[in-house]
């Protein structure tokens, strides 16, 4: 049984005139110059396709434009290359797009490639070496430091074998790196085309960043989140019912225009791509760059097929150096999709050369503040090479918004977010926050924390601006606490803060563990006196008004020590402006009970009778009982309710 083929997508990368196409020819015999103008000029302007078989592996060739006016094309098809086929000719030597474009492979992390030295035919031995030693120079500690330099020529066939050699070699590296294992997720293919086919309608052309398709696959173009099913594949003109990662595609599609689609868009499993202005990254400026990068520069970002204007935020100074790296925060001016540990690029507005690129970090950010110092520091943990880490940094950082396993793999580049999900809970990393309704989510513990330590600190501000009350209204609290999107967080909040003791719940609201009403000793004076005169009136108790006048004090003045009292449980209010004390609410409930229980009821006469109060108490304390649910009225009678008492 043979081994099973490898798809993996080839890109070229050189300076104009090279001999990028003709080499391609003589390797798979396509001419990837398609476009009348580029047979025309002799050049590549936009990109260029073909395939080649080299051992257990089959490459999607991308053979990308050399002129420095192309770039914005040349980017577009270096997003999804694995193996780089870096084209210098040996009669030319190292030229300026042969820089940049290095530039930008070695700034996109690629895993592999080959260095292909053409035109050797038109060299001599002499000047062949003196070019091998400036492209060494060029590619130095870089991930081509190592890679084979094959000197060919597509004229005479010279080291057409050695480099079908080479690059076999190279792609053997390619699928080892974390970098191609990580693409074993949700299907994701950026747009580098797309155009309509007489009879067939929309079509979209793009290399495979992750995952496959299949015929009548329900996939999301993003940004816009428009549904559109795959009516048709093919890969290389060949039609096909299934395409995978590695693969370059052509994907017919229905249910979209193909006015609504232009490069830069994705097309994906729905739900795995979110559209963002905000991308937080590790940022590295070239070496050569002509100046520094200051905060809130302009740049032109290309990430995926898409290129944006941007606004730099520097989150660890103020001035990012030619030469170093620094986390950063990309404000794009329209929104992207991005996933963890994409690579992009930065180049200057005018002129236009790159600059700098590096890594997406945080695909879904939200603005980063400098004072914001754990926050920033968990960015660090985002860049560590154990999913398990990465993943607890990805969920710390989404605090409190809801989210799915399957987001880890955008978030954090999971592959498996199962083990890893189960792994941080077994470590007791994530812990589950359950309301009383049912409702859960898991959320980060230091989250848990944090957010913890910020209610206390509310309720703390609430207990000092309202000393006399015991409890806070949750309404009140809710109102302090704009951060948290839903009522029922908050709820699970106070539950789970409840069961580690820090704070205290009750009907009449929440206050902190071991907190206490502050009284001055003149309040704790006429606190005792109204409470003992309630106690004395029984079933007849006085108006707010009323103890106001025994007590000697204004009704502002006593009115917050009621409610206190009714904090407390000294008092129970029975209507809005009705208090009786504890203990004539206890025998309230006992006489009714004990009455009721032995006959058919009672009309509110006859139980004003027993109270030995007048209709003016004995109809509000009938409509409590009631509402307590002790009794149920029925004609003109009460009877008793049930066993199951509100207490």
């Amino acid at each position: 049984m043979g081994r099973m083929t490898t798809d993996l997508i080839l890109g070229t990368a050189g300076h104009i005139d090279h001999g990028k196409t003709s080499l391609i020819k003589a390797l798979t015999g396509i001419d990837t110059d398609r476009l009348p103008e580029e047979k025309k000029r002799g050049i590549t302007i936009e990109l260029g396709f073909a395939r080649l078989n080299v051992g257990n592996f089959r490459f999607g060739i991308v053979d990308v434009p050399g002129h420095e006016r192309f770039v914005r094309n040349m980017l577009a098809g270096a997003t999804g290359i694995d193996v780089a086929l870096l084209v210098v000719a040996a009669d030319d030597s190292v030229k300026p797009q042969t820089r940049e474009h290095f530039d930008i492979l070695r700034l996109l992390q690629l895993p592999a490639g080959v260095v292909a030295l053409t035109k050797c035919d038109l060299a001599d031995a002499d000047w062949i070496a003196l070019v091998e030693d400036e492209v060494r120079e060029l590619v130095a500690d870089s991930f081509l430091a190592d890679a084979p330099l094959v000197r060919t020529s597509a004229a005479t066939g010279e080291g057409l074998d050695a480099l079908r050699s080479a690059l076999e070699s190279a792609a053997q590296r390619a699928v080892r790196s974390s970098r191609t294992q990580r693409a074993k997720g949700p299907f994701r293919l950026p747009i580098d085309r797309c155009f309509a086919v007489a009879g067939h309608g929309t079509v979209v052309t793009g290399s495979i960043a992750s995952g496959s398709v299949r015929l009548g696959d329900e996939l999301t173009v993003e940004p816009g989140g428009q549904r559109v099913r795959v009516r048709g594949l093919q890969r290389h003109d060949e039609p096909t019912e299934q395409l995978a990662r590695g693969q370059r595609a052509a994907v017919n599609l229905g249910g979209i225009h193909h006015n609504q689609i232009h490069r830069g868009h994705e097309l994906c499993t729905p739900g795995h791509l979110v559209p963002s202005r905000w991308l937080t990254v590790r940022l590295e400026l070239l070496a050569t760059a002509p100046r520094p990068v200051k905060n809130r520069a302009r740049v032109r970002c290309h990430i995926g097929t898409a290129e944006l204007m941007a606004s730099i935020s520097l989150l660890e100074g103020d001035v990012l150096l030619p030469g170093q790296s620094m986390l950063a925060q990309l404000i794009l001016s329209q929104p992207a999709v991005a996933t963890w540990g994409q690579g992009f690029i930065i180049r200057s507005q005018s002129p236009m050369f790159t600059i700098g690129g590096g890594r997406v970090l945080e695909p879904n950010a939200s603005r980063i503040r400098l004072r914001q110092r754990e926050r920033i520091a968990r960015l660090g943990e985002l860049e560590s090479e154990n999913e398990c880490e990465r993943a607890s940094a990805a969920i710390y950082l989404a605090g409190l918004h809801s989210w799915k396993k399957e987001d880890l793999a955008r978030t954090a580049g999971v592959t498996d977010a199962e083990a890893v999900v189960a792994e941080l809970e077994t470590q007791q990393q994530l812990v589950r926050l359950v309301s009383s309704a049912g409702r859960s989510q898991l959320v980060h513990r230091d989250v848990l924390k944090e957010t913890a330590d910020r209610i206390e600190v509310v309720l703390s501000r609430l207990h000092e601006r309202q000393p006399l009350k015991m409890t806070i209204d949750r309404g009140q609290l809710l109102s302090q606490c704009a951060y948290l999107a839903e009522e029922w967080l908050l709820i699970a909040l106070l539950e789970y803060m409840e069961s580690q003791g820090r704070i205290v719940r009750s009907r009449s609201g929440i206050r902190l563990a071991g907190h206490s009403p502050r009284l001055a000793d003149e309040e704790r004076r006429v606190l005792d006196q109204l409470v003992a005169c309630y106690e004395q009136s029984g079933f007849q108790p006085p108006s707010i008004k009323e103890v106001a006048t025994e007590v000697g004090k204004s009704e502002a003045f006593v009115s917050p020590l009621i409610h206190l009292a009714c904090d407390q449980g000294m008092l129970v209010r029975f209507a809005p402006e009705g208090y009786l004390h504890h203990t004539a609410e206890q025998r309230l409930r006992s006489l009714l009970t004990e009455h009721l229980a032995a006959g058919d009821g009672l009309t509110v006469s006859e139980i004003r009778t027993l109270l030995g109060t007048t209709r003016k108490y004995a109809v509000p304390l009938c409509e409590y009982l009631d509402r307590i649910g002790l009794t149920r009225r029925e004609g003109d009678r009460r009877v008793l309710a049930s066993s199951e008492v509100e207490s």
